[in-house]
């Protein structure tokens, strides 16, 4: 009955606004206009992320060909005008005329999606460029590209301009008794804002890649302040001997290395680094890892040499191994004893890589793993291998399985206040905190909250907001540091607990980011060293227990001014010391301009008709409380003015270092770190 009813009114459906459409309504995209007109369904974004894309699938075109053993030699040159240059002493890109195209195979591969070895036959047995659109939609959104082919005894180059047209055919200009590819792109700044590659970023992915990859070297240099590079005259420019800042990284111990490193800061609780590498029903499995006196699980995934930042396949079955092992090999025979997947993982720092030629990822940016066969390779590889591992290693086991029944009865312990707590908040109903001053509306998308230092600030602000879609939740002090503490002590935290109960996803084992009650969380600490203090401590319990609402996007740092410049009847607000300068000048320093603060500056206006006016007077703002309302409201929190910077992860093993290295207990690594980014520091003396 409804089908026939729903067919009925499908043929009688009138045609609105006598428009009609056809065959000529359908646009076909050809060649590389796709990726231009649609970036980001290519590489993700044409932010930051998305221009480093670019290096990325370049390099990972030559770190195929290492990979199959064609080549040990990369080099990642980055160029004045926002040039880019990878060159690989591997075989080279073919460059004879392609039997289906008519045109060289290196236009073909450079100008055709989807063209390239990586779809059978024995190009390449794995890669990671499954899509193989890597080089072709690089060239799609560069402004010029040349590859330069060094192949069967000769040089070939051929040129691109204007997102992938060819200037001129696939030419030889000479004899080489070399073998490998140079590929030099610029990239476009009508697709991409921001054209400044990040050296750190760069350095730190290849160091990654290097450890993945024994064998290889893998060198990069910084020669974007050097004029007249002849970048065509070598064939690697470390060759020409200029003087620039360089890294060059090599590591014959693999994946041993990469745990070695990512430990390096943290107190080992074994000394030997498992390790095992096999091939298993076509999937080559390899996995190290090694646990640490810490709370905090530290997993790698890779699959073909790609990092898969949110796991897969391969990681469902090391886990799924390490659990059923630890507890095969603990004998306790009772349920109650046993392990957890979270007790095998607390403090473990383990990187899994699997390589297979049929790969499958979920999504374009290959994030995760899909490919079934992964699973079940990895399970029984590392299972077997592990188990070996703890009988051949009798003292290693032991501290193992310490470690591992220390985070079992914290668990227990942890569980036991948490429901204790838990309890206490619902039979209580889970009330909001007294001192949450909530916003009236009820609809996550437009709530805000702030998080503010103290209660001058919480009264200032409740005085100044837009009370129908903005709350305030001031914090008394600072608050706990989590880097090392279990939920039950966070819990035990009123000032924790009061922020938990805030935001409304509960924690742990029970968060559920689709119950947040604020989609815009902002933090507005002080402009000064204990304000600084405060935010790193809500940052780091944000990256460890509510990592999800980063991902999301709802995580927010506010961006109070400095100074209050008055010129007159004029007022100003200056964000920096900079912006200071452009108001008053250069040669009127602060101390010299500075007033009283803000009781001088707001004196009736009866009093400061006996005194006289400065023409310039600068208020320096130390904390929110300082502001007025109206002020706080027009600088920070109204959403018309105001300047936010959202929070994001760019690189999570990064920012995982990072914290554990400021927030943890390694003070020489801390104090290490201090001094090499001392120079940075933004100094408020």
């Amino acid at each position: 009955m409804a089908e026939k009813k729903v067919k009925k009114s499908m043929s009688e459906a009138p045609k609105r606004g006598g428009s009609s459409y056809g065959a000529s309504d359908i646009t076909v995209l050809e060649g590389l206009e796709a990726v231009r007109r649609r970036p980001g369904m290519y590489i993700g974004t044409t932010g930051t992320s998305g221009l480093h894309h670019l290096v990325w699938e370049v390099f990972d075109n030559s770190r195929d060909e290492a990979m199959g053993d064609f080549a040990n030699d990369v080099e990642i040159a980055l160029l004045p005008d926002n040039r880019v240059r990878v060159a690989d002493n591997g075989r080279g890109i073919p460059v004879e005329i392609h039997p289906k195209t008519k045109v060289s195979t290196l236009e073909t591969v450079m100008t055709m999606l989807h063209a390239g070895g990586k779809f059978g036959g024995e190009g390449y047995k794995v890669s990671g460029g499954l899509h193989g659109v890597g080089v072709s939609v690089v060239n799609a959104l560069s402004t010029h590209l040349r590859a330069e082919v060094h192949r069967d005894g000769g040089q070939y180059v051929q040129e691109y301009k204007n997102g992938g047209k060819p200037v001129g055919k696939t030419k030889k200009i000479g004899a080489s008794k070399l073998h490998g590819t140079i590929i030099t792109f610029q990239s476009d700044g009508s697709i991409f804002p921001d054209r400044e590659l990040n050296w750190d970023t760069i350095v730190a992915h290849m160091r990654q890649q290097a450890y993945l990859v024994k064998g290889l070297r893998v060198s990069i240099l910084d020669l974007r302040t050097v004029k007249n590079v002849k970048d065509e005259e070598v064939f690697y420019l470390r060759e020409l001997g200029i003087d620039a800042p360089s890294v060059t990284f090599y590591f014959e111990g693999g994946l041993r290395s990469l745990v070695s490193f990512q430990n390096h800061h943290l107190e080992t609780i074994h000394k030997t680094v498992f390790y095992v590498e096999k091939e298993q029903d076509g999937v080559h499995v390899e996995v190290a890892l090694q646990y640490v006196d810490d709370i905090t699980s530290r997993i790698s995934a890779f699959a073909n040499n790609i990092y898969n930042a949110e796991g897969g396949t391969h990681i469902t079955g090391f886990k799924t191994a390490l659990t059923r092992t630890l507890n095969a090999k603990n004998g306790s025979g009772k349920e109650s004893d046993s392990f957890t997947g979270d007790d095998a993982l607390e403090g473990l720092t383990a990187v899994v890589s699997v390589k297979l030629r049929e790969i499958q990822f979920e999504g374009q940016t290959k994030g995760k793993l899909g490919s079934v066969e992964a699973r079940g390779a990895t399970e029984t590889v590392f299972g077997e291998a592990f188990s070996t591992f703890l009988e051949e290693h009798p003292e290693e086991a032991r501290a193992i399985f310490g470690k591992i029944t220390l985070a079992m009865k914290a668990r227990k312990a942890a569980k036991a206040a948490k429901d204790s707590i838990m309890r206490k908040g619902a039979l209580d109903g889970m009330t909001l905190p007294g001192k949450l001053a909530d916003c009236q509306t009820k609809d996550a998308s437009e709530s805000e909250l702030f998080i503010v230092e103290g209660d001058s600030a919480g009264g200032t602000a409740k005085m100044g907001r837009d009370r129908r879609i903005q709350a305030i939740l001031p914090l008394r002090g600072k608050i706990l540091n989590i880097e090392r503490a279990r939920i039950d002590k966070m819990l035990a935290s009123e000032q924790i607990r009061n922020l938990v109960v805030a935001l409304g996803t509960a924690i742990g084992d029970i968060f559920d980011v689709s119950k947040l009650r604020y989609h815009k969380i902002i933090i507005a600490t002080d402009a000064d060293v204990d304000g600084a203090h405060i935010r790193t401590l809500l940052l780091t319990l944000m990256y460890r227990h509510f990592r999800p609402v980063i991902d999301g996007g709802f995580l927010y740092i506010a961006q109070p001014p400095l100074f209050k410049v008055r010129k007159g009847k004029e007022v100003f607000y200056a964000y920096s010391d900079e912006q200071r300068i452009e108001l008053v000048g250069k040669d009127m320093p602060l101390e010299e301009i500075e007033t009283e603060g803000a009781a001088q500056t707001e004196e009736p206006e009866e009093e400061t008709k006996t005194k006289k006016v400065p023409k310039v007077s600068v208020q320096r703002y130390k904390g929110l409380g300082e502001m007025n309302s109206e002020e706080l409201w027009e600088t920070t929190m109204d959403p018309a003015r105001r300047i936010l910077l959202q929070v994001g992860i760019e690189d999570a093993q990064e920012a995982d270092m990072v914290f554990d290295m400021l927030m943890g207990t390694d003070v020489p690594a801390r104090k290490s770190f201090i001094q090499s980014h001392a120079k940075e520091a933004t100094l408020d003396i």
